[in-house]
């Protein structure tokens, strides 16, 4: 069984709908998936609304799904349990090299 991986997001709170937007690069060149979410950054709303998003998309628990890394900032390391990277990939396509 596949144990966990780590997805760099950068996230748009109040973007109206839940969606994937692709993949863009940090200033390093390191990929990140572009999620929106309707949720504001208020309160944790957009943290618990892009957990959501990600656990259905990958129909994982939302108990698999948790922010390692950026609670308040809108680039944010998540941490999947339950999955490899092709079935990441599988999802969300892959960045460009």
């Amino acid at each position: 069984m596949p144990e966990a991986v780590r997805l760099a997001v950068r996230v748009t709170p109040k973007g109206g709908r839940e969606a994937a937007d692709g993949w863009g690069r940090d200033a390093e060149g390191r990929p990140y998936l572009k999620v929106r979410v309707s949720a504001p950054p208020a309160e944790g709303a957009a943290n618990a609304a892009l957990a959501s998003f990600v656990a259905k998309a990958l129909r994982r628990p939302k108990s698999a799904v948790r922010i390692v890394s950026g609670e308040t900032s809108r680039l944010k390391i998540l941490e999947i349990e339950g999955i490899d990277a092709a079935a990441l990939a599988a999802v969300f396509g892959a960045p460009e090299p």
